[in-house]
């Protein structure tokens, strides 16, 4: 059966390493407890997962991460030294590096002090650059300026899939290009969600197997999934852990993903097994979103895929609250499932809550024919879109490498200056914002 590349058409809308055997911050049974402050080496193997995405390697492994202290009181100083004192990227390594200190429990501030390498470090990070693309060359296949969102839930039956599948589809709606891998391997549900059918193609010349793709307006999906290699949606995968596992292995290196991707996001399985810590393990800078319902029961189970993330190193940038609400045509909201199970997790581990989406029948009636819910209009419909805004402008922009230049590069580097100088001499609790 030949691939299926479909083209949705929907209303404009105005849109505002190593050493991982260690746990980062352990999320307390107690939320209103104030956690004791991480161990330097955590905070160390944390920024394994900051890559500088010119030489494509981690700051930590080019020698850049020169000092990391912790203060009794939760503040962490990091100095780091750039390749060059102007480097263009720095504005990209500092968010990222802010970000993920920032949302380890225990952490009441970041403080961020910039060097330049000598001759001999500059050698140096050249030279494990270069090694690492000859050895590795490279571990993935994803570009090293795509941001990877891993969608993780607790348990199944959250909406996790549907909510990775909108929110796919409301980056490309802003014109961003979207990377989707669906490793839920044996729950695979992407391609009818996004309506795409056949099997996925292959590169003979390049050995590569190339991803289906869809235009949203002038974005894109490019999407790979077990559902495009069984013979019919309705067959049993009996797999165990090492056959899962090489499955999704051959989704990161052995596809033919875009160099321009904006994103890639992981429809990941539900729980905390092999395939969730085979894929923390491959992806050290990847993020989490972790999704749940407005139920305890959900929120519980849920604390158990942030403290996987954090074993890894992983970033926890936010919590999604799925199913929050009904909204009835008059406007009138009626808690079905519950209330506040998105902001009690938030506040258990230390994340911000990103998103409360509605319940909406148009969610899934769209799931169930291929028409992602937020390519329309309607309450989930606007909750996707301000969850995508939020994403790219605080949440986890997007590394822009090509919006640099020497005439930009003045201004950017003096608000640099003045917010970190802003929160040396705050050094309030509030003061560890993930935000640049």
């Amino acid at each position: 059966m030949p691939t299926v590349r479909r083209s949705f058409a929907f209303p404009r809308r105005a849109t505002g390493g190593t050493g991982r055997a260690h746990s980062i911050g352990p999320v307390t049974s107690d939320p209103h407890a104030s956690p004791a402050p991480p161990a330097p080496a955590d905070i160390e193997g944390l920024l394994r997962g900051v890559i500088d995405p010119e030489l494509g390697s981690d700051i930590v492994e080019l020698g850049m991460v020169k000092k990391v202290d912790v203060a009794p009181d939760g503040v962490v100083s990091v100095r780091i030294a750039l390749t060059t004192a102007g480097c263009p990227l720095r504005a990209q390594i500092q968010r990222d590096v802010r970000a993920r200190v920032a949302s380890v429990p225990g952490v009441t501030a970041v403080r961020l002090d910039w060097t330049e390498l000598d001759a001999e470090g500059k050698a140096a990070a050249m030279a494990i650059a270069r090694r690492n693309v000859a050895e590795r060359a490279p571990e993935t296949a994803l570009p090293a300026s795509a941001k990877v969102l891993m969608i993780a839930s607790g348990k199944g039956g959250v909406g996790k899939s549907s909510v990775t599948v909108n929110l796919a589809a409301a980056l490309a709606a802003r014109g961003l290009s979207i990377g989707l891998i669906d490793a839920d391997i044996w729950g695979f549900s992407v391609p009818r969600m996004l309506g795409v059918e056949g099997r996925l193609e292959g590169n003979e010349a390049a050995g590569k197997i190339r991803p289906n793709r869809v235009a949203v307006g002038d974005g894109s999906i490019e999407v790979v999934s077990m559902g495009f290699l069984v013979d019919a949606e309705e067959t049993a995968l009996m797999w165990r852990g090492l056959i899962l596992q090489r499955a999704v292995r051959h989704f990161l290196e052995d596809v033919e993903w875009s160099a321009g991707l904006d994103y890639v996001l992981i429809d990941m399985p539900p729980g905390t097994g092999d395939v969730q810590m085979g894929l923390a393990h491959l992806l050290p800078r990847a993020e989490m979103l972790v999704v749940t319902t407005p139920s305890l029961s959900a929120q519980k189970v849920a604390v158990r895929a942030v403290n996987m993330g954090r074993q890894n190193y992983l970033r926890v940038a936010g919590v999604i609250e799925n199913m929050s609400a009904y909204v009835a045509p008059d406007g009138s909201r009626h808690e079905i499932f519950g209330a506040g199970g998105g902001a009690r997790l938030a506040a258990e581990v230390g994340a911000p809550l990103i998103a409360t989406i509605p319940i909406e029948p148009a969610v899934a009636d769209g799931g169930d024919h291929g028409r992602p819910v937020a390519l329309g209009e309607g309450p989930a419909a606007a909750a996707f879109a301000d969850l995508a805004a939020l994403i790219v402008t605080e949440v986890s922009p997007p590394a822009d490498l090509a919006g640099c230049s020497a005439r930009l590069l003045g201004a950017v580097t003096a608000a640099l200056d003045a917010h970190d100088a802003a929160q040396a001499s705050a050094g309030s609790p509030g003061s560890g914002s993930s935000r640049p």
